[in-house]
């Protein structure tokens, strides 16, 4: 007797979102199926991997993984082009420098820097604030001005700055990240607050927190919340939740101490660059599992990784 699959077929549909413009866009989102599950509905874009960059050169990233990126750390024009020579899709410019705590550079400071990166490469840009809300009000709306016609995407936007973000989003026509802590129902909210706002959902990129829970350190419970969301999204076609998700990979992975801890102060734990590639990679796997369609990551070593993975999985 011949086997036969079984299917589910689901009724909703997660939104489109193009990032960048011309030959190099990314677009993504549009599935109507579970992540990897093409034989149940359609899956049109492959999920897209941008690598991060800095706008100072990070202090606190272990060595294994700067060696990657040599002297370009200490230019981000520099290192955005690395970043493409690596096989980015979208290059994450991580405002690090703006943090008040951290160098507190202003908005025109961020600004030369965004344009620095913008001049440097053609792929699609990401411009992610240092964390601090009231801070990245200010920068982010500069980022937006500074990126226009670009469409880039901006974020976090959160429930402290959500108006200020969104607006300029809106008054810029840029793609905008709703970034929660891990909740469905704060998603949820976010997501109505944002279209309140008269942000189109087609501008819209959702960020659970979900990616900063690396392998070990809580990615059960990441795995369910993001799990949940598209089957909210899918099987109970709520609209508001049919946006494509974003998961910052490298928030947790590289200050975990599996990945920071040398060989000679853990031995029986194996190579110390070994260790970091693969607890990315697996984290950022079970990411792409659960649903995220944009991963935010470091490592050229990682990224090759996921990145077969996800062309076979295709």
């Amino acid at each position: 007797m011949a086997y036969s699959t079984p299917t589910q077929d689901m009724p909703g549909k997660i939104r489109e979102v193009t990032i960048g413009t011309g030959d190099t866009a990314v677009t993504v989102g549009g599935e109507t199926a579970l992540p990897f599950h093409g034989f149940e509905g359609d899956t049109p874009n492959k999920p897209a991997i941008a690598i991060e960059i800095q706008d100072i050169a990070p202090s606190n990233w272990p060595e294994a993984l700067t060696k990657e990126y040599g002297d370009s750390v200490n230019d981000p024009a520099a290192w955005a082009k690395k970043a493409a020579e690596l096989g980015a899709d979208i290059v994450a410019l991580h405002l690090a420098g703006a943090d008040p705590n951290n160098g507190d550079k202003s908005p025109d400071e961020a600004a030369e820097v965004i344009k620095a990166v913008a001049d440097a490469t053609d792929l699609p840009i990401m411009v992610l604030g240092c964390g601090n809300a009231e801070k990245d009000a200010e920068v982010l709306k500069k980022a937006a001005e500074v990126g226009q016609d670009k469409r880039i995407v901006i974020g976090p936007a959160t429930q402290d700055n959500y108006k200020a973000v969104a607006g300029a989003a809106l008054g810029y026509r840029q793609n905008v990240i709703g970034t929660t802590p891990i909740d469905v129902n704060l998603a949820k909210q976010l997501n109505i607050l944002l279209g309140n706002l008269g942000v189109p959902e087609d501008m819209v990129l959702m960020d659970p927190s979900t990616g900063g829970q690396s392998l070990g350190y809580g990615l059960e419970y990441s795995y369910s919340v993001m799990e949940r969301d598209r089957l909210a999204a899918l099987q109970s076609n709520d609209e508001v939740m049919q946006l494509p998700i974003i998961c910052n990979v490298t928030r947790e992975v590289w200050k975990a101490k599996e990945v920071k801890t040398s060989e000679a102060d853990a031995p029986e734990w194996g190579d110390q660059d070994k260790r970091g590639i693969l607890w990315e990679a697996i984290t950022a796997l079970s990411m792409l599992v659960a649903g995220a369609n944009v991963l935010i990551m470091r490592h050229p070593e990682s990224i090759k990784l996921v990145k077969s993975a996800i062309d076979e999985l295709y």
